[in-house]
């Protein structure tokens, strides 16, 4: 129960303040007559649910499409990261080409990607992950260099192995950094899943906002809108219980979100 009170007292004005944008909103357009084809209120947005969209089914396939993506680019991210920091020739050798490849517009690889693929959660998954890729692999790749060069000589000097220095000092010292680009990647995630649900896709709340577009159905657009940020944030909470979890102690953490 204190620690439900503790969590409460931080958060108060956060959830103030989303109360408040709420509010506002509500009160915009019932006192400024906007037609609702234009912005619906919140109340319509909400009553919205209870349309023939298959929401559940829609917001499931978003979902795996996001946590997919986001998912293999920890995977690669902190695994390239690793390789790289245990091989300078690597690292100088493939880095530019990667970051080389990320200059592509996702926009662009799409209907090649679709072309690979071709319809379905995967060319979503892969174009996601393609987005929120990069900042992971740059964050840990830096969280693993900035180690003391003094303390690896340490731990070398005493017959450490190379798996042993990763995991009792690399690791943990670049932990804070691999959280940060994970933090970063979540938002890009969730742009490249919808990214990939515009270009092409026969299912999801992207094409399902493209589908309501045709009929001005700007409830239905404007919940989509929102579960979609529904999903974004609980995967971006899911990645800070992790971080209160793993790094434990570190007052770069304190106040941060």
């Amino acid at each position: 129960m204190e620690k439900f009170a503790n969590w409460l007292r931080r958060y108060s004005l956060a959830i103030f303040i989303h109360v408040l944008v709420i509010a506002l909103w509500q009160f915009w357009v019932v006192l400024g007559d906007v037609p609702s084809y234009v912005a619906p209120t919140p109340v319509d947005t909400a009553m919205a649910i209870f349309s023939n969209y298959d929401w559940t089914r829609n917001t499931l396939v978003t979902a795996a499409e996001i946590f997919g993506g986001y998912f293999l680019a920890v995977i690669f991210g902190v695994g390239l990261a690793l390789i790289f920091s245990w091989s300078r020739i690597l690292s100088s050798t493939f880095m530019p080409l990667i970051v080389s490849a990320n200059m592509i517009p996702k926009v662009a690889l799409g209907p090649i990607i679709i072309v690979w693929f071709s319809y379905g959660l995967w060319p979503n998954i892969m174009i996601a992950f393609s987005i929120c890729f990069l900042p992971i692999l740059l964050t840990t790749e830096r969280g693993l260099s900035e180690v003391e060069p003094d303390l690896l000589d340490l731990v070398r000097s005493l017959k450490g192995s190379r798996w042993q220095i990763f995991t009792k000092i690399q690791l943990p010292g670049s932990l804070p950094y691999i959280f940060s680009g994970m933090k970063v990647a979540v938002v890009l995630a969730v742009a490249g899943a919808i990214v990939g649900e515009f270009i092409a896709s026969e299912e999801g709340l992207g094409y399902l906002m493209l589908q309501v577009q045709v009929t001005l159905d700007t409830a239905a657009s404007f919940l989509a809108v929102f579960l979609i940020t529904l999903v974004g944030v609980a995967l971006y909470a899911i990645v800070l219980i992790l971080e209160r979890l793993f790094v434990v102690g570190d007052r770069r953490l304190e106040g941060s979100y």
